[in-house]
């Protein structure tokens, strides 16, 4: 009996188009109705130099200029969840290109979790109203004349959202390619048992279902960006039609638990948990990120 909320439509077949973030190992994607000028952004990348703490905006230019060289019309920024391991764009997009900015509506959790981790005074507003739209489980929306729908699959994060577009399913964080396995559980709101379970829905949709993946982390080939609900189904060496819940949970677990934090979890998170933005400037017109000690 399946669990989806909906009833994927593979004869819709989205055009997508990959973009590459090296340093942090990370796919944004433009996809394109193929009946119209319409297209969707979906886990874009602000960047950051660490060291000299300066944000910019390199790879997102790239997608600007490809949808405006096009000629297309943005009509939404998604983010599948709130990245622990990019900065997103997803402001800067939307003030060149317009389109409306969604993300899960369980980002309330999230909003709540960290602001109390960074301290965040009174006026950070948990609500998710730094968005333009909160999706819940089985809710559509359009791109043109293709109808997405946002799948809720956490574990990873509580609000993560796998986005189906016809025969193409964004993944986020959810699962990886086959030779790499799935996403670490351990964030605050993270789960082993409730990510297997996500990943078990999203191996739900048809087999010839192409998922796109967030990251990629290959070891002795070349990255990798696009795989099949089948491929994941056969081959996935982390949670496949072989392996049991529990052989998963004491896995991922384990594996967790050798895991150093991210990179860039600290900036990511306080800009992520507010859709992009920096924190608000102080009198004086700086803007500072918080580094928390010993909590995380």
């Amino acid at each position: 009996m399946t669990t989806l909320p909906f009833v994927p439509d593979l004869q819709v077949q989205p055009q997508v188009y990959h973009f590459f973030d090296e340093p942090t190992n990370t796919f944004s994607y433009v996809v394109k109705d193929p009946n119209s000028d319409a297209c969707a952004v979906i886990d874009s990348v602000m960047d950051i130099d660490y060291a000299a703490v300066r944000t910019s905006y390199s790879g997102a230019d790239n997608i600007i200029a490809f949808i405006r060289e096009k000629g297309w019309k943005l009509e939404w920024i998604i983010e599948t969840h709130v990245h622990a391991d990019h900065l997103s764009a997803a402001p800067y997009i939307q003030q060149h290109l317009g389109g409306k900015l969604g993300i899960g509506d369980r980002i309330t959790v999230v909003q709540e979790t960290f602001a109390k981790i960074f301290n965040e005074g009174a006026e950070f507003q948990r609500d998710g109203s730094q968005f333009d739209r909160l999706f819940a489980d089985g809710d559509s929306y359009q791109i043109g004349t293709m109808v997405a729908y946002a799948l809720h699959t956490p574990g990873h994060t509580p609000a993560c959202m796998t986005h189906v577009i016809g025969n193409a399913a964004f993944v986020g964080d959810t699962v990886f390619m086959p030779d790499s396995g799935s996403a670490r559980a351990d964030f605050p709101g993270g789960d082993a048992r409730t990510l297997y379970r996500s990943v078990h829905r999203v191996l739900e949709l048809p087999d010839a279902t192409r998922l796109f993946m967030c990251h990629d982390y290959p070891e002795g080939r070349a990255e990798a960006w696009e795989t099949t609900v089948k491929e994941e189904r056969d081959h996935n060496v982390h949670v496949n039609d072989r392996i049991s819940e529990d052989q998963f949970v004491a896995m991922r677990e384990a594996r967790d638990k050798t895991l150093d934090m991210p990179r860039l979890i600290l900036p990511s998170l306080q800009v992520n948990m507010r859709a992009g933005h920096l924190p608000p400037a102080n009198a004086g017109g700086q803007v500072f990120l918080k580094l928390p000690v010993n909590v995380l």
